[in-house]
């Protein structure tokens, strides 16, 4: 590697040691190999040595992402791309943590390097992985930690656990954990939503009832804490039950006796309860609305989800996550965000927590035909969360705005970076909205209108016009190529 390169290498922060892979353009087009590390030829399960020029995709012919994509965003971006998680299909199927720094001039200025590090990943269950969470929850900050720490102590005990967050933050996916990693995990886990059932019929639902105990009840019922008998229950929202439901339940939790409603006999039911709430039941208790004596039955064991805005260091693991779940759910290859993308989602307070996350993610999935995920992507989404009025559906007066403004500011100026909002707030222009989105695997045949169209999309820059159609640079080349255009022609 040149003098020039390894300077530039230290000016960018890239690691010490010398990259694992340096790509430079192929003369014939796409990316050449001009180094690749004796660590990367084992890891990949390639036949030593390689020689220099020679193509990337015929000796790493299928990676996820794209290593030649992410040769292309780093050399748009300008600025190096770290903790990406990449797929080595084949030859050897193998998970690597890789940054891809830009390197120095080549030829005069004409070309750039482009140098990846990587290193392996922890091996666990049958692929490796960064270390993501545990009890099939998403997050490593020290808030999760914690979570886990107590989910461990907790699941063989019989006591009740109270569960606390707002809501979104995954507090049923805490109690499924604490179910399954217990003595329990062969009996039923119930869950019961008590703000989703009317009072009259909460007591009637929980407790079960006999036949003619009211208007209606032509048969018997087994209650939800019949059917989970040396099992467990949920009572999400136990701070909305009705206080003649709170006298019943206190008895369970005392005697392990219920009573249907109707009935003169109790019978014996063996089962933990564990509550959840996103309103503080100290609170229900000072305000009359929750008994105290059932506070202190119920909350033996206590459990806190933190809000994810207490927690953005857990937002990529929860990003990738998402994104595996839709690339099998919508079987479409797109891979991960890119970096601006990720900003502007960091930036964002999430009033709505993981839940809010995953919709979110869920909708610029479906609605994205790239490999990845830009921050103009999420440009109808932040509109709706700036002004409070989704669609045009909004309210009309800023009177009626203010009385449905969030709890929550929705963006943090401190952590956004304006280029990252700069995208996402970006009207598409009329040039880019008569562009027809295209996979990267099957590009369709492009015209020199829809070219120049994406030229002036993208202000000129080539790369980003190869994003708005949906190919790779090389790809657009190819196509320049073909049509006899040059740069200038198109003012790229």
């Amino acid at each position: 590697m040149s003098e020039e390169s390894i300077q530039t290498s230290r000016n960018s922060h890239a690691p010490v040691r010398a990259p694992d892979l340096v790509l430079v353009r192929h003369p014939e087009g796409g990316w050449g190999v001009e180094q690749m590390s004796r660590s990367l030829v084992l890891w990949a399960g390639l036949e030593a040595p390689v020689e220099p020029g020679s193509f990337l995709h015929e000796l790493l012919p299928a990676t996820s992402p794209g290593l030649d994509y992410l040769a292309e965003e780093a050399l748009a971006a300008e600025t190096p791309l770290r903790d990406i998680t990449v797929h080595i299909l084949a030859p050897r199927n193998c998970y690597l943590l890789a940054e891809v720094h830009v390197g120095g001039m080549l030829e005069e200025g004409r070309w750039r390097q482009v140098q990846f590090f990587f290193r392996p990943l922890p091996v666990g269950r049958g692929r490796i992985h960064p270390p993501s969470g545990q009890y099939g929850l998403v997050g490593a900050s020290p808030g999760m930690q914690e979570v886990y720490r107590k989910i461990g102590l907790y699941a063989d005990s019989d006591a009740a656990v109270v569960i606390t967050g707002e809501t979104g933050t995954g507090k049923e996916l805490v109690a499924r954990a604490l179910h399954e990693h217990s003595r329990r995990r062969e009996r039923s886990f119930v869950a019961v939503n008590c703000s989703a059932i009317s009072s009259e019929l909460l007591e009637s639902e929980l407790f079960g009832h006999e036949r003619g105990a009211f208007t209606g009840a032509v048969r018997s019922h087994r209650g939800r804490f019949e059917r989970a008998h040396q099992g467990t229950i949920f009572l999400d929202e136990v701070g909305d039950m009705p206080m003649h439901a709170q006298a019943k339940l206190l008895r369970v939790l005392e005697e392990g006796h219920l009573e249907r409603v109707g009935g003169e006999q109790s019978q014996k039911v063996d089962v933990r309860v564990i509550g959840a709430t996103n309103v503080p039941l100290e609170k229900l208790v000072s305000e009359g609305r929750f008994r105290a004596d059932l506070y202190h039955r119920l909350a033996v064991l206590r459990i806190h989800l933190p809000p994810l805005r207490r927690r953005l260091q857990d937002l990529p693991l929860l990003v990738d996550y998402f994104l595996t779940l839709f690339r099998r759910k919508y079987r479409k290859s797109i891979h991960r965000l890119t970096t601006e993308a990720m900003s502007l989602l960091q930036a964002y307070l999430w009033p709505g927590n993981v839940r809010e996350l995953r919709n979110v993610l869920e909708r610029v999935f479906v609605e994205t035909h790239a490999e990845v995920i830009g921050a103009r992507a999420f440009h109808e989404w932040v509109r709706e969360r700036q002004d409070f009025a989704p669609g045009d559906w909004g309210p009309e007066s800023e009177v009626d705005r203010k009385r449905l403004y969030s709890p929550y500011p929705p963006f943090d100026p401190g952590r956004q970076l304006p280029e990252a909002r700069r995208l996402a707030l970006e009207e598409p222009s009329s040039a880019a909205a008569v562009l027809t989105p295209r996979r990267t695997t099957k590009p369709a045949g492009l015209d020199e209108e829809e070219i120049r169209a994406a030229c002036l999309a993208a202000g000129g820059n080539l790369t980003g016009a190869a994003r708005l159609l949906g190919v790779h640079r090389a790809t657009l080349y190819r196509y320049l190529k073909k049509l006899g255009l040059s740069r200038q022609d198109l003012g790229c």
